[in-house]
C-alpha cells in the first residue's frame, strides 16, 4: 500500500510571555489534529523569544529540564491526538549547563529522546554561545509513529555533514526549527533544505518563525516549507509575514524510488574523505 504521511509546521511570532505562548501551541496541535496530521514540528525555542540578539543571563530562566514540564505537557497532547511532535526548547541539564535542543516524543505520547543543536553561532544579532553549549548526542535518528524523524537546528543547516550524519542513521524527515532573519540568511533558506533533501535523499521541513521581536529589528521571514527527495517544494511556501499552520501529505514512497534511481549510499567514498575532518 502506498505511504503517506500528514505532516504539519508551525511558524508563529512571539506572543510576548512563556505560557501564552505554549497555550497558542498547544492550539496549534488541535488544529492539526483536526485536520488529521501526524506529525509536527515547531520553530527553534518555540516559547520563548529569540533572545539571542542580546547577551543577558536573564533569559536562562527559559531553559528547563528534558524531558520536564513542557515535555510531559505535550506529550500528553501528544497522546491525546495520536501525534508525533518534535518539540524545539531551552534545556538545562543542570546550572550553567544549557543546550538548544529538541525533544522528540511519539503518538502514543512517549518521550524518545533529543537532539541538542551542534553548531552554535556567535555573530552580530546570533549571540548563541552565550546562551548555549555545543550538543553532544550526535545525530540521533528516532523511531516514530509515522518513520524515523531527525532534528537539525537552525545554523546546523549551513553544514552538510550533519545532514549526512541523519541519512546515514536513517532518517527519512529531518525537521529544521530555526529563527532566522530577512537580512542575512534569506538568499540560503530554501536552497540549503533543498540540497540536503537532494543530496540526502530524504524530506526536509523547514521551519521559521515570522514577525519583528522587542530585543532587536530582525525581521524574522517565515516561509516555513516541506520539500520532497526530488528537490520539489511539496505545496507552497507559508506566509514571509503571517502565523501559519503549513499541512502537507508526504509521499514517503519517494525516498525508495529516489535512492533505487540514484545510489549516493552505495557510491560513497568514505575511505577517501579522511582530510575533511582534519581541523
Amino acid at each position: 500500500m502506498p505511504r503517506t504521511v500528514r505532516a504539519a509546521l508551525v511558524q508563529t511570532p512571539w506572543t510576548g510571555d512563556k505560557e501564552s505562548m505554549i497555550k497558542a501551541h498547544e492550539e496549534h496541535v488541535r488544529q492539526a489534529a483536526l485536520q488529521g496530521v501526524q506529525v509536527i514540528c515547531f520553530q527553534e525555542l518555540f516559547y520563548g523569544p529569540y533572545f539571542c540578539q542580546v547577551q543577558d543571563a536573564k533569559y536562562y530562566e527559559y531553559a528547563e529540564s528534558v524531558p520536564g514540564p513542557t515535555t510531559e505537557r505535550f506529550a500528553a497532547l501528544a497522546k491525546e491526538h495520536g501525534m508525533v511532535i518534535v518539540l524545539p526548547v531551552y534545556e538545562q541539564e543542570q546550572p550553567g549547563v544549557l543546550y538548544n535542543t529538541a525533544a522528540v516524543i511519539d503518538a502514543d505520547g512517549s518521550y524518545l529522546g533529543k537532539y541538542r543543536k551542534t553548531h552554535i553561532p556567535h555573530v552580530n544579532g546570533f549571540w548563541e554561545k552565550f546562551y548555549f553549549r555545543p550538543g553532544n548526542l550526535g545525530y540521533p535518528v528516532f523511531e516514530t509513529a509515522v518513520g524515523r524523524v531527525g532534528v537539525y537546528i537552525c545554523y546546523d543547516r549551513h553544514f552538510p555533514e550533519g545532514w549526512r550524519a541523519l541519512g546515514l542513521n536513517g532518517a527519512e524527515i529531518v525537521f529544521n526549527p530555526s529563527a532566522t532573519s530577512r537580512g542575512l540568511s534569506n538568499y540560503l533558506w530554501k536552497v540549503e533544505g533543498t540540497a540536503a533533501a537532494v543530496a540526502n535523499e530524504y524530506f526536509v521541513g523547514g521551519i521559521n518563525r515570522v514577525g519583528i521581536e522587542d530585543l532587536g529589528d530582525d525581521d524574522f521571514y517565515g516561509t516555513s516549507f516541506f520539500v520532497d527527495p526530488e528537490a520539489k517544494p511539496v505545496g507552497e511556501y507559508a506566509s514571509a509575514h503571517d502565523a501559519e499552520l503549513v499541512v502537507r501529505d508526504l509521499d514517503m514512497d519517494l525516498i525508495t524510488t529516489v535512492r533505487n534511481r540514484w545510489a549516493f549510499y552505495r557510491d560513497r567514498r568514505p575511505d577517501a574523505y579522511g582530510d575533511l575532518v582534519q581541523p
